[in-house]
């Protein structure tokens, strides 16, 4: 029988041979004894990497919610701190690293879940590692306690709003006040079910509930605390997965552009960074969604001491900010998405400004928009590695420039 020896591990969790096959479960250094049928690996581990651990989740392996629950935390750590070291070799650049900041378990403050309403039921979940079915969930090693609790109220929504032939969306999201949720892909609302909806949301005890994104209920202000400021962010609106990680990412923010009197706050979101930020400097926020700045607006207008926070909507993808406009300011805080932000960084490096701190969620696109700056003569000074989403291959980051 042939023998397979793992030498990488890739970003979905699988080993893959020295031939570049893909193993499930498997991790570098391990020897497996089988074959390939259809690119399918049949057979058995016959060694085990120092490694491996037991997952801590007896879902681990059915449900697609976590990939690398059998590698042990210190491994994953290495394995994440390295990824973003490779995608800035790749660029020819390096910079000093600080330890990675890992959430722990259960801190995961929202989640979308799948469901499906069958004959007598409703199913709800994560879809099941490499299916469309849904995978119904009963415990969860990754989120909030508060978001698991949400799922009896999950069950009951999906009763009015699911259908057997397809599946809905439930957004949940922790708050102090309750759960925020959002049903999206639901059977669209007339006066009956828009009558039953907001008698549920307050049976309930829900926060705040949407429906195919109106707003039925609003019960209890759903706020997000963000510095010294609370913000209510519009319903399902993007927040860092975790509070633990959010609040090193602010930390490395504010360290990165530290002694600043005015800052640019790019791809600003509902304010996580201005917000503290304006604290200590005054702050111009930009952002895509206006929706998203009205939040940040309000949460500032209704805070204390706190200086002044403007906003502007803007796509920095279409309509980067130019050097012109940049040398208003000390230094600019930017976190683009996936896709980074080559545009908006090649107006950077032609400013005149000295002091940038960057949050990324992708190493590679990182790297690359890093490369753009360094050319310009920014220095990278340091790296900060932050793991809001255990047992994955998703790692985020946080970076200072300077010249």
């Amino acid at each position: 029988m042939p023998e397979y020896t793992v030498t990488r591990l890739g970003l979905k969790g699988d080993g893959i041979t020295e031939d570049d096959r893909f193993i499930p479960f498997a991790l570098p250094g391990e020897v497996f004894e089988g074959h390939f049928e259809g690119g399918v690996f049949k057979g058995r581990r016959i060694t085990d990497s120092p490694a491996r651990v037991t997952p801590p989740c007896p879902h681990f392996g059915t449900c697609g919610g976590c990939a690398l629950q059998h590698a042990a935390d210190e491994f994953l750590a290495g394995w994440k701190v390295e990824a973003i070291s490779r995608a800035l070799q790749a660029q020819g650049l390096s910079a000093p690293f600080r330890s990675i900041a890992t959430s722990p378990q259960q801190s995961r403050r929202r989640a979308t879940f799948s469901a499906r309403r069958t004959k007598k039921t409703t199913q709800i979940g994560f879809h099941k590692r490499g299916s469309a079915d849904i995978f119904p969930l009963e415990q969860c090693h990754l989120l909030k306690p508060e978001i698991m609790a949400a799922l009896p109220a999950c069950h009951a929504l999906a009763g009015l709003g699911a259908s057997r032939k397809g599946e809905i969306k439930l957004s949940v999201t922790y708050s102090a006040t309750g759960p925020d949720i959002s049903v999206l892909e639901a059977k669209p609302l007339d006066g009956p079910l828009r009558a039953r909806l907001a008698t549920l949301a307050n049976e309930l005890a829900l926060a705040r509930l949407s429906w195919n994104d109106e707003q039925i209920a609003d019960r209890a202000r759903p706020v997000q605390p963000m510095g010294k400021a609370n913000v209510l962010p519009p319903s399902g609106a993007f927040l860092q997965a975790t509070l633990e990680g959010e609040a090193t990412l602010i930390a490395a923010m504010q360290e990165a552009v530290s002694g600043a009197k005015r800052i640019a706050d790019l791809f600003a979101g509902c304010g996580t960074f201005s917000l503290p930020l304006s604290e200590h400097a005054e702050v111009h926020a930009i952002e895509g969604e206006a929706e998203m700045l009205k939040a940040l607006d309000t949460g500032w207008r209704f805070a204390q001491g706190l200086k002044t926070v403007t906003t502007e909507t803007r796509d920095l993808f279409r309509r980067p900010l130019v050097p012109l406009e940049l040398k208003r300011y000390d230094a600019v805080v930017i976190d683009p998405p996936r896709a980074g932000a080559k545009a908006q960084m090649e107006e950077i490096a032609a400013s005149s400004l000295s002091l940038i701190g960057a949050v990324s969620c992708n190493p590679v696109s990182f790297a690359r928009d890093a490369k753009i700056l360094t050319d310009a003569g920014f220095t990278l000074d340091w790296v900060q590695p932050v793991d809001q989403f255990r047992w994955s291959g998703h790692v985020e980051l946080a970076a200072k420039f300077s010249r």
